[in-house]
């Protein structure tokens, strides 16, 4: 495994009721624009199936997922409001993994850990 690799990706899934699709659509547009401007974002994306929606996004780091998950509070707050997140997992190095485990606001999303133990990225 590439030790300098330090990216941790983000995988939240949700289930969006048919009344607040539209919503919902029109918030993840907000969260895509609010998102391009950070210095530490790999990647952020939304793919739709249905009612369900997933979030598909990267950090360089640790630290740059929490300043993200800072910088979307209010959005995410809203786009909660209009759906329920089913599934929420985290990919990354051990490293990274547990400087999030000890974020607070990130136990109460109770997510599953997936620690990265063998890979390389381009």
């Amino acid at each position: 495994m590439d030790l300098n690799d330090s990216a941790v990706s983000i995988h939240p899934y949700y289930k969006v009721n048919p009344e607040n699709y539209q919503a919902f659509k029109q918030l993840a547009d907000d969260l895509i624009e609010t998102t391009r401007g950070e210095m530490g974002c790999l990647y952020y994306g939304f793919s739709f199936a249905e009612n369900e929606v997933h979030c598909r996004e990267a950090y360089k780091n640790a630290e740059t997922l929490l300043a993200h998950l800072d910088n979307v509070a209010d959005l995410s707050q809203r786009a909660l409001s209009i759906s329920e997140i089913t599934r929420l997992e985290i990919h990354g190095p051990a490293l990274e993994i547990s400087k999030l485990r000890e974020f607070e606001p990130m136990q109460k999303l109770n997510p599953k850990y997936f620690v990265l133990e063998g890979g390389f990225r381009n």
